[in-house]
């Protein structure tokens, strides 16, 4: 069994079961990703809280896994090879994660790429633009007198629901009957943008059909609900 204690990021965040993978992470939208789907595939795990707001991802010891100094990371001490793994980025450790269990991303090649391009799309377009209009509407920037960037962030936030809503018509996931990656990528995110982001009625989000309807399957899912709140936030 791998010793974990040599891994400096062990010191901080010790493994009560070093054989099971290490997830370093909060509850933030990115954050849920990989804990729901820790929880969708079974695989056991030990989750430690980063706590962002005490700046824990950027201390020395969460930067010798992520140097970027972001959640979630992960630590597998069965990687490949039977080797262990550090990874972060939430979509790498999706891909990570679906690869190494077999589930939520389909073994056809063609399904395959249409689901890493919708995971792709998740983040590069949902998530960057959905957390500016999160801080332009609920944090440090609602201050900004200029309404211009929160405008901005909102109309293409729009845009990104509608681009959501097209590709939804008809289908109950993402990728059409099968739910994955792509789905889970996203539930975070949409959910985030019309609660605690506060802009359900700024993106117009309940003129929508499709996306809500498919928001509320994916919280539906006893899985995605367990993984909303791992790590949970501190009090």
């Amino acid at each position: 069994m791998t010793d974990l204690a040599s891994f400096p990021i062990a010191s901080r965040w010790p493994a009560a079961h070093p054989e099971r993978l290490q997830l370093y992470s909060l509850n933030t939208p990115n954050g849920v990703k990989v804990s729901i789907m820790l929880e969708e595939t079974g695989l056991p795990y030990e989750p430690h809280l980063v706590d962002i707001g005490k700046n824990e991802s950027r201390t020395s010891e969460f930067l010798s896994l992520n140097p970027n100094g972001k959640i979630p990371a992960i630590l597998d001490p069965d990687g490949p090879g039977g080797k262990p793994l550090a990874l972060f980025e939430s979509g790498a450790i999706l891909l990570y994660l679906a690869e190494k269990t077999g589930r939520f991303l389909p073994a056809d090649a063609a399904a395959r790429w249409e689901t890493i391009q919708w995971l792709m799309f998740q983040m590069g377009g949902i998530g960057p633009m959905f957390g500016q209009l999160g801080y332009f509407n609920k944090f440090a920037g609602r201050e900004i007198e200029d309404k211009r960037p929160l405008q901005r962030y909102v109309e293409e936030s729009k845009r990104l629901l509608g681009v959501l809503e097209a590709r939804l018509d008809g289908r109950e996931w993402i990728m059409g009957a099968d739910y994955t990656i792509a789905d889970i990528a996203t539930l975070g995110w949409v959910r985030n943008l019309v609660t605690f982001y506060e802009a359900r009625e700024l993106v117009g989000f309940d003129a929508l059909a499709n996306v809500p309807a498919w928001l509320e399957r994916g919280l539906a899912r006893p899985a995605v609900q367990r993984g909303l709140s791992i790590p949970s936030r501190p009090s």
